[in-house]
């Protein structure tokens, strides 16, 4: 083979190795479509965690052993599906962050992995927090707890148990900065609009208050935690609607003939 023929086989193969690498996978998933299975996924946690909490705010009386223990024994049932829901929501959330990060990644890798990590430490307490609850269900529904610790003691136990599963979850919720680190990405990127990433910081920001005032008993903390509800709700119901029905925003690309061009 001549040095003329070696020239043109390389001249000839060269685009093609060129444009293989070059070429995106076909079957790659769009940001869009990546934003809205991450939406799917947060609904579900949505849907099930509000209706364990729920559960939980109608049997705890705080401050009344007899009627928690009586509403754990009505409802126990239910108590025991609130359980089920709330496992289930936070392996789902770990999906959900899971979903989100090579979405996230994109715009800023170091958020992406806080986001990842605080909601790894929120699941992580939330979990280990759901032993309060089964814990009062097995007082208040077996009979032994009854005769080793009398009546009136295994109801303190249930009451108890409720308590702390109540302040272990607003622990939790002191945790959730993985809300306010994606409020963060989404101000400083343009894959979501600068409101949300206010929004969900925002809400971040009412979520600790709502946490800490409960913690220090403060006597106006009834009041202010249903003020801070609002942001709170406000704040992630807004992300769940971006997620599934926007997505994320996609960069416009220029059309061809436009790329290179000068006036």
């Amino acid at each position: 083979m001549t040095s003329s023929q070696q020239n043109d086989s390389i001249s000839n193969h060269a685009p093609d190795l060129l444009t293989a690498e070059d070429t995106p996978p076909a079957k790659a998933t769009s940001p869009v479509r990546q934003a809205r299975i991450a939406g799917l996924l947060y609904l579900v946690v949505a849907v099930l965690g509000a209706f364990a909490q729920v559960v939980r705010v109608q049997v705890r009386v705080p401050g009344d052993a007899v009627a928690t223990a009586a509403n754990v024994v009505a409802k126990a049932d239910l108590m025991r599906l609130s359980f089920v829901a709330d496992l289930t929501q936070n392996l789902v959330w770990l999906l959900f962050a899971m979903a989100l990060y090579p979405l996230l990644k994109r715009a800023g890798k170091n958020l992406a992995r806080a986001v990842v990590i605080f909601v790894v430490v929120s699941v992580a307490i939330a979990m280990v927090n759901m032993v309060n609850q089964m814990a009062a269900i097995l007082v208040a529904t077996n009979p032994v707890y009854a005769t080793g610790f009398g009546v009136d003691g295994s109801h303190t136990l249930v009451l108890l148990f409720m308590d702390l599963q109540f302040y272990g979850y607003l622990i939790a919720q002191m945790s959730w900065l993985w809300l306010f680190a994606l409020g963060l990405l989404a101000y400083r990127s343009d894959m979501f609009p600068r409101w949300l990433g206010v929004l969900l910081m925002l809400g971040t920001v009412a979520y600790v208050i709502h946490s800490l005032a409960q913690f220090f008993a403060f006597s106006f903390a009834p009041q202010l935690s249903s003020a801070m509800v609002i942001p709170e709700i406000l704040s992630e119901v807004s992300l769940l609607l971006y997620l599934l029905i926007k997505g994320v925003k996609t960069p416009r690309v220029p059309a061809p003939g436009l790329v290179g061009t000068s006036k």
